[in-house]
C-alpha cells in the first residue's frame, strides 16, 4: 500500500475524502443560503456537537456554498482571551471595503463604514493598524453607546442595509461559539434579531460544543425562534462504512467486511477518528484487502498518536484539580454521570466542586447533557484519562 496514495487526511478541520452522512444537513444549509440571497427570511443555523464530529468541516462546506452563491463572507473562530468585537471588526471592515469598491457610489455602504468607525471607537477595539484603515468620521448616534448589545445590532443592521443596496448577501460564519461570554452571545442574538426583523440579507452560521444551546437560551429566551440547532453526531452504520470504504475503493483497494465493522466499532463512528484509523490502516497494510490484523495494529498506532496530540493538548491545559475531577468522571465509565456521583468519587461535597466544573465547561472539556449531569466533550477521553493516570484511586468515603 503506497503511503503517497493514502486517501485519508486526519486534521483539525481537514476535509475528508468523502463527506458521508451529512447530505440532509448540507442541503438544509444550502436552502437557508439561497432563501436569504433571494431576500426571504430564514432562521440562522447553529451546528452543535462534540469534538471530532466534523463541525468545522461543515462550516467550510457552507463557506464554499456561500461563495458559489456570490455571498460576502465573514468567517471567524471564537477563542478564549479575545472579545467578539475584536474578532469581528477587521472582517466587517474588509466586507464593507469590498462593497465600497463596487461600481457606483452607495450611500448605504458609506454609512456602514461610518457606523463601523463608531462601533470600533465606542468599544475601544484595538487591532494593529485598524484605525488607519478607517480614517473617516464616525456616524454619530449609531453603534456608539458602548453597550455591546445595542451597538452590535446597529452594526449588523448597517451591514445588512449596505449589502442589500449592492444586491449582495452576507454570511457571518463563527466557529467555537461556546467560547463567547453570555453578554457577547446576547449581543449576537440581538443582532440576528434585528436583521431578521428588517429582513436584511445577512445570515449567521455557527458551530459549537453542546453547551452552546444552553448559552444561547440563557442569553435570550427567544433564541430558539431565531436559530435551528442541528445535532452533528457520530456517523452511524452504512454512513460510517462509506466514509472508510468509498475513499479506499477509489484507490483500487478495499477493506474486508470484518475489518470495516471493527473500525466502526473502535472509533464509535466519530469522523475524526475514522480518518485517523483509516490513515493508519492504509499505511500499515501490506496489501489489499485491509483485514482485522491490520486494524488491530492501526488501533495501537492511532491511540499512540492521539495520546500525543489530540488528547494531550487538552490535558496539558488542565490544572491538577481539574485533572482529578476528569479522572473521577472517567472512573464512572462512559456516558453522562450525575455531578453528585463525581463529587462522591472525590470525597467532597458537590457544592465545593461546582466552580471547578464550571471552569471545565468554559474550557470546553465537559458539558451538561441534562440538569445535574456531566459528560466529556471529547470522545474517548475517558479512556485517555485511564491511560494517563492509571494509578489514580478514588478518595475513600
Amino acid at each position: 500500500m503506497d503511503p503517497l496514495n493514502n486517501p485519508f487526511s486526519p486534521g483539525a478541520g481537514s476535509p475528508p475524502p468523502e463527506l458521508a452522512g451529512r447530505d440532509e444537513l448540507i442541503e438544509s444549509a444550502r436552502l437557508i443560503l439561497r432563501r436569504v440571497r433571494a431576500g426571504r427570511y430564514e432562521q440562522s443555523l447553529m451546528l452543535v456537537g462534540l469534538r471530532g464530529v466534523g463541525k468545522t468541516v461543515l462550516l467550510n462546506k457552507v463557506r464554499a456554498m456561500a461563495e458559489d452563491l456570490d455571498y460576502s463572507i465573514v468567517m471567524i473562530e471564537a477563542t478564549e482571551g479575545r472579545s467578539l468585537p475584536e474578532l469581528l471588526a477587521p472582517a466587517l471592515r474588509k466586507i464593507l471595503f469590498q462593497l465600497d469598491s463596487m461600481a457606483g457610489v452607495s450611500n448605504k455602504v458609506k454609512r456602514g463604514l461610518r457606523v463601523l468607525r463608531s462601533f470600533v471607537g465606542a468599544i475601544k477595539v484595538k487591532v494593529a493598524d485598524f484605525e488607519i484603515g478607517l480614517d473617516i468620521d464616525p456616524e454619530k448616534g449609531a453603534a456608539d453607546s458602548g453597550d455591546l448589545e445595542a451597538d452590535l445590532a446597529e452594526m449588523f443592521a448597517a451591514l445588512g442595509e449596505a449589502a442589500r443596496d449592492r444586491e449582495r448577501a452576507v454570511a457571518v460564519i463563527v466557529d467555537e461559539l461556546q467560547y463567547l461570554s453570555e453578554a457577547e452571545m446576547s449581543a449576537l442574538i440581538m443582532a440576528v434579531h434585528r436583521i431578521s426583523q428588517r429582513q436584511l440579507p445577512v445570515v449567521l452560521i455557527g458551530a459549537g460544543l453542546p453547551q452552546l444551546v444552553g448559552l444561547a437560551g440563557r442569553s435570550k429566551s427567544y433564541a430558539e425562534r431565531l436559530f435551528t440547532y442541528p445535532d452533528v453526531g457520530p456517523l452511524q452504520g452504512d454512513d460510517a462504512r462509506d466514509a472508510l470504504r468509498g475513499p479506499v475503493r477509489e484507490q483500487g483497494a478495499d477493506f474486508t467486511d470484518e475489518a470495516l465493522d471493527r473500525l466502526v466499532a473502535v472509533t464509535h463512528g466519530y469522523p475524526y477518528f475514522l480518518q485517523e484509523w483509516g490513515y493508519q490502516a492504509w499505511n500499515l497494510a501490506p496489501h489489499s484487502p485491509i483485514d482485522t490484523t491490520v486494524v488491530e495494529r492501526a488501533t495501537a498506532a492511532a491511540i499512540k498518536k492521539l495520546d500525543g496530540s489530540f488528547f494531550r493538548v487538552r490535558f496539558d491545559r488542565l490544572t491538577p484539580r481539574e485533572k482529578e475531577y476528569l479522572r473521577a468522571l472517567a472512573e464512572l465509565g462512559p456516558g453522562a454521570h450525575r455531578s453528585g456521583d463525581i463529587a462522591d468519587m472525590l470525597g467532597v461535597k458537590v457544592q465545593s466542586v461546582a466552580p471547578l466544573r464550571g471552569g471545565l465547561i468554559r474550557k470546553g472539556m465537559i458539558y451538561s447533557p441534562a440538569h445535574g449531569e456531566t459528560a466529556f466533550t471529547v470522545p474517548l477521553f475517558d479512556q485517555f484519562m485511564h491511560r494517563t493516570m492509571p494509578d489514580w484511586k478514588p478518595t475513600p468515603r
